[in-house]
């Protein structure tokens, strides 16, 4: 299908975090498909990109999950449902279709959709990392200058450099601490945003000479061929200090922005989209918002409430989509419909 036929679809989610993933599965279950559009090459929004290892405590049923842990486990609880994947594009248009009932929704890759109704979804809005600004960085990305770890392993027993001062910097920093032939932490002020606890751990292994740190910006990369072999860090007082290094991690957080989404007419409180509790609607019927995007009296930024708040959607969807089709509340357990959705009837 070529990208100028509009994809007839009865729901695109915009945003592939979890609470994105959760709302495919709620769909699911009321037999209704929906097409995933995120900015992101790959599904899994800030635990993907950010925090991949990072440990999550409050999910239901599961003591302990990693975040790229929890992430997998989404994605092979929606297989069932053959939602369509379209990664790596960003949705830059949305327009209410003459009828009233229908979208036509456009994507920065010039995917169009047709559909029936729309589902945000997208956390913080569009991002992507703050970039180490410093001449060749751009051309060592991915290879040697990175913005999330992908695989802690395969840096383990080499010589680490670590930028920034909130969490993600200090939790890889201590964490690589033992394991890494060297870590060494810049960061640009002797302040942390970090959890205070981590620094307090830090300062500790900086103390035994398990980590080095230094108050600085970065000023230039020292390659030689298409190497990274050192970072040259200005220091506070204005002297250079030139740092050897194997891989150089830039944890400056995120771009968080709406982006089209602040253009779509949508009412805003805070850079948030107003929703209400019944149905997560926002100001625009058929159009609905879950997880970190949304907002309302009592709302709190966590994964477990943007799950509940899914599930609400998805029943709110199906009313929107199927005005004539009357409501019951099935149980997976004891409904065969649900069952035969998720493969498992019989």
């Amino acid at each position: 299908m070529s990208a100028s036929t509009p994809v007839a679809c009865e729901v695109v989610i915009v945003g592939a975090g979890p609470c994105g993933l959760f709302q495919v599965f709620e769909l699911g279950l009321l037999g209704i498909k929906a097409h995933l559009v995120d900015s992101l090459k790959a599904p899994g929004g800030q635990c993907t990109e950010l925090y991949p290892d990072k440990p999550i405590y409050d999910i239901p049923a599961l003591p302990v999950c990693g975040a790229q842990e929890l992430v997998d486990r989404l994605i092979q609880q929606i297989k069932p449902f053959g939602a369509e994947w379209h990664l790596g594009e960003e949705v830059a248009g949305l327009e209410r279709q003459p009828d009233g009932r229908r979208f036509t929704v456009t994507t920065s890759a010039g995917t169009v959709f047709d559909a029936g109704a729309v589902i945000i979804a997208g956390g913080v809005g569009s991002f992507q990392p703050r970039r180490l600004v410093v001449p060749g960085a751009d051309a060592l990305e991915g290879r040697q200058v990175h913005y999330r770890v992908r695989d802690a392993q395969q840096y383990h027993g080499q010589h680490l450099l670590i930028l920034g001062g909130g969490d993600s910097a200090l939790d890889w920093a201590l964490d690589f601490a033992g394991k890494a032939a060297s870590v060494t932490l810049v960061h640009r002020r002797a302040e942390f945003r970090a959890a205070p606890s981590s620094v307090s751990r830090m300062r500790e292994l900086e103390a035994a000479s398990q980590l080095a740190f230094h108050e600085g910006i970065v000023d230039a990369l020292e390659v030689e061929g298409e190497v990274l072999k050192a970072v040259r860090v200005k220091r506070a007082d204005g002297t250079p200090v030139t740092l050897a290094c194997d891989h150089a991690f830039a944890f400056f957080g995120l771009h968080p922005k709406l982006g089209p989404i602040a253009e779509w007419g949508l009412e805003l409180e805070k850079k948030a989209l107003k929703v209400d509790t019944e149905k997560f609607q926002t100001s625009e019927p058929g159009i609905f918002a879950v997880g970190d995007i949304n907002t309302y009296p009592g709302k709190k930024k966590l994964i477990l409430s943007g799950f509940h708040e899914a599930a609400l959607a998805a029943f709110g969807v199906q009313a929107w989509l199927y005005p004539e089709k009357k409501q019951f509340l099935q149980y997976t357990t004891t409904s065969p419909a649900m069952q035969k959705r998720l493969g498992v009837a019989g």
